[in-house]
């Protein structure tokens, strides 16, 4: 059953002596506004993880398969998608003429029905979307399904550390440094900090993928639970702290969804000066007065 309801929410995790997101183009640094120091986490980490966690639970079967997953090839994916709506045919035409002056997109049924099927069978197209008009075209997709960059509620000073490893990957190495043998390395890490993303859920786009209540109720999980399954020597102590869901009565919605972000306040404690700890820090809810028709559920 499609969304009858649109949903805003806030989502609140913390992280201790570690990277929640490299940047690549900064040797692997935690993600920094460099304006104010504030950690940066991107919407596409966040969604990343989710992805992990669902093809974890539901072991990437259909109607809940992942399309984009490691060292996946979308074209091939969408190949699939043609095969199945019975458009072989024009798949053997359209690789025919590969290279000639008609491009391999599609005729507009297929690419319809194409998409439809994508929605159909894979989780992260029918909530985030996505953009399949590469190659064998299946067209594009709008999520319903959107989030913010998280960001950290007070500065956060990125640690750089030195790490050896008691072995070598060659003998040149190991010649090299006459039996040594040790390989030096770097490793980045935020010491602590907590951070605030946002999301927001549109009906109207649900019906349009498919995406259903079941599906919504999987969100919330991955989101409550996905850090958990997401261990490694790079992240530390990472964890959902809060996710507080604005749920409108209407499709439209009832209120902006700015106003009811700031019913959520969360602030260090006036006593702490470096914060180290997730009880370091207060949060403030304000639950009075909600506008009318709009319903605050704590999830975590």
């Amino acid at each position: 059953m499609s969304l009858n309801h649109r949903y805003d929410f806030v989502l609140v995790f913390d992280v201790c002596d570690g990277n929640p997101n490299g940047d690549p183009d900064a040797g692997n640094l935690p993600r920094l506004d460099a304006e104010t120091g504030s950690g940066l986490v991107t919407d596409v980490a966040l969604k990343r993880k989710v992805r992990n966690f669902v093809g974890l639970v539901k072991a990437e079967t259909p109607p809940f398969d992942i399309y984009v997953k490691e060292k996946a090839i979308l074209n091939q994916t969408h190949e699939k998608a043609y095969i199945a709506i019975g458009a072989e045919e024009e798949l053997k035409r359209d690789e025919k003429n590969k290279g000639k002056s008609e491009k391999r997109k599609g005729k507009g049924d297929s690419v319809t029905k194409a998409r439809q099927w994508m929605c159909a069978n894979f989780y992260d197209v029918r909530t985030f979307g996505a953009v399949m008009s590469t190659g064998v075209n299946c067209g594009q997709v709008r999520g319903p399904v959107q989030l913010t960059f998280a960001r950290s509620i007070d500065p956060v000073i990125p640690q750089e550390h030195s790490i050896t490893r008691m072995a070598v990957a060659t003998e040149a190495e190991a010649e090299k440094q006459q039996g040594d043998n040790r390989t030096m390395g770097r490793k980045h890490t935020v010491p602590y900090g907590v951070y605030v993303a946002h999301g927001f859920i549109s009906s109207f786009l649900a019906q349009q993928t498919g995406f259903n209540d079941d599906d919504l109720e999987l969100l919330w999980q991955a989101l409550e639970q996905m850090f958990e399954h997401d261990r490694s020597a790079a992240r530390g102590e990472m964890a959902t702290r809060g996710l507080y869901v604005f749920k409108h009565d209407s499709e439209l919605g009832n209120a902006h969804a700015h106003d009811l972000f700031d019913r959520i306040v969360i602030k260090r404690k006036r006593n702490v000066e470096v914060p180290r700890s997730f009880a370091d820090y207060e949060t403030t809810i304000n639950e009075t007065d909600l506008p009318k028709g709009v319903e605050l559920i704590k999830r975590v």
